[in-house]
């Protein structure tokens, strides 16, 4: 008999032999085409609403601050403007003559509205009297000024104002130092005095 064939009693390895595992191969399964297309559509929709956000954002971001802007320089305009008038009307009204009083009252009133003009209003025939009897003058001069605060249409000014006075009591010129905070109101298109307080 040939070889291959076991003799009685003799054992055969009936085994299957060892041979390499065959590498297993990965299937790699696309998208349909039609997967693809709307996978890219919602990516490219994502992309360019949120360049829309952004564009909105960095437009609403500009408004604002374009307007900040705006009423900041409104606020620092009616700010420079009140101020020259205050200082303007500071020295209207601490300058006087005993020979001009009636131009000397005409431009205290003409700068002045609400609850200052009608004080100074009421209070005038009194003071013209004053000053004729004393053959007064006094000249104001504004030593400094600045902003206490500020909106487009009211304004806080603090000014420092020296007012050089005589009289037939004080022949001698003397120089009195005040600290005068004007209250200035934006009157169809003038910068009015409403307040006049001495600190």
């Amino acid at each position: 008999m040939g070889d291959d064939v076991p003799e009685v009693g003799e054992e055969r390895d009936i085994s299957t032999p060892d041979t390499e595992a065959a590498p297993v191969e990965e299937t790699v399964v696309e998208d349909p085409p039609s997967t693809r297309w709307w996978t890219g559509t919602r990516a490219r929709r994502g992309a360019v609403l949120l360049l829309a956000l952004v564009a909105v954002a960095a437009i609403v971001c500009a408004a604002v601050m374009g307007w900040k802007l705006q009423q900041q320089n409104s606020i620092d305009d009616a700010a420079d403007q009140a101020e020259q008038a205050a200082r303007a009307y500071a020295v209207a009204l601490t300058s006087v003559s005993s020979d001009n009083l009636d131009q000397n009252f005409a431009d205290v009133l003409g700068g002045a509205t609400g609850e200052f003009k009608d004080m100074y209003s009421q209070s005038s025939g009194q003071l013209r009297q004053l000053l004729v009897d004393n053959k007064a003058t006094a000249q104001g001069t504004v030593i400094d000024s600045g902003i206490k605060s500020a909106s487009p249409s009211k304004v806080e000014v603090l000014l420092f104002v020296d007012q050089t006075v005589t009289n037939t009591a004080t022949p001698d010129p003397r120089v009195d130092r005040s600290r005068v905070v004007m209250t200035m109101e934006k009157i169809d298109g003038r910068w009015l005095a409403a307040k006049v307080d001495l600190p």
